[in-house]
């Protein structure tokens, strides 16, 4: 019954930490900066999690064979490797995120770090799991540390810089208004979850969408950040504050006048976003500052804001 009991925490304590990483990984990659459409996250660095399926194996059968030593070793090497890859995987993600980039800060070096456990793994596994000498150990974790580099690299260590017109360094501000501006639409999709409604959510996604492809342009072209910040600030904490606001009631009471006014603000919102889109793609920053007070004239009408 003992060992019953200790293969299935080998076996299912691993497994459930790494479901648990894993959807809390796709929650925080939901909420960044999407790819543009069309295109999908690269499958890169996910053979990483396949690979160390043998030293589960190894681990089950000595476990089997009551072989505590080689079963200490290939559970930790196997945890090791899971760890690893995990790792690994939301480095190449966020490296995927630094290159489509223009502004961006260097990532943290995860895929360095997830690199040195997997070599720490293979040596664990080898050392302990296969009992081979620890320096022959060491010499296969070298080796795995070698190949993570020549398949993977490691991570970008420089940050893509930006200064303005008078020759100051932005790229921070920058970083931080476009991280700002994508949480913001993220909540907007978050709120739209809870709108009953196929026309208010259609709408709500080419708001979304619109907001994404306004963001790129800024970012392609950030020349003067404190209209960009104001354009998001008004336009996009309008839209989440109107959407969150309708969403609350929506779910509470089912109201006719506030569904149209509800309509009548998305409609605007929208115009604005595709005349913003425009103006941005022409280059034309002359009557920005206008549409901005325009929109902000409706919402506080609309009691938005």
């Amino acid at each position: 019954m003992g060992r019953l009991l200790l293969l299935t925490g080998v076996i299912l304590i691993p497994f459930t930490v790494l479901i648990l990483l894993i959807k809390r990984m796709t929650q925080t990659m939901a909420e960044r900066y999407r790819l543009p459409s069309g295109q999908f996250p690269s499958t890169k660095g996910l053979l990483m999690f396949l690979l160390p399926l043998p030293v589960l194996i190894a681990a089950i059968l000595a476990l089997a064979r009551g072989q505590l030593g080689p079963l200490i070793g290939d559970a930790i090497g196997y945890s090791l490797f899971l760890a690893g890859a995990l790792l690994l995987r939301r480095g190449l993600l966020s490296e995927g995120d630094y290159d489509r980039r223009r502004v961006a800060k260097a990532p943290w070096p995860l895929k360095t770090l997830g690199s040195g456990f997997i070599a720490l793994a293979t040596g664990v596994t080898a050392w302990l799991g296969a009992g081979h000498h620890p320096a022959m150990g060491g010499a296969f974790g070298l080796a795995a540390l070698l190949g993570c580099y020549l398949n993977y690299g490691f991570d970008p260590r420089a940050a893509k810089r930006l200064t303005d017109r008078d020759g100051i360094d932005v790229t921070e501000q920058v970083v931080q208004a476009l991280e700002q501006a994508e949480r913001t639409i993220a909540a907007i999709e978050q709120a739209s979850r809870d709108i009953r409604n196929a026309e208010m959510n259609a709408r709500l996604r080419r708001i979304a969408q619109l907001a994404r492809d306004i963001l790129k342009l800024i970012e392609e072209d950030p020349r003067d950040l404190r209209r960009a910040r104001k354009f998001l600030n008004v336009y996009l904490d309008g839209a989440q504050k109107v959407t969150e606001g309708y969403a609350k009631t929506h779910a509470r009471v089912a109201a006719p006048e506030l569904d149209d006014n509800f309509r009548r603000v998305l409609s605007t919102i929208e115009e604005v976003f595709q005349e913003q889109q425009q103006k941005l793609l022409e280059t034309d920053m002359t009557d920005l500052d206008v549409q901005i007070e325009v929109l902000t004239t409706q919402l506080k009408r609309e009691g938005v804001i």
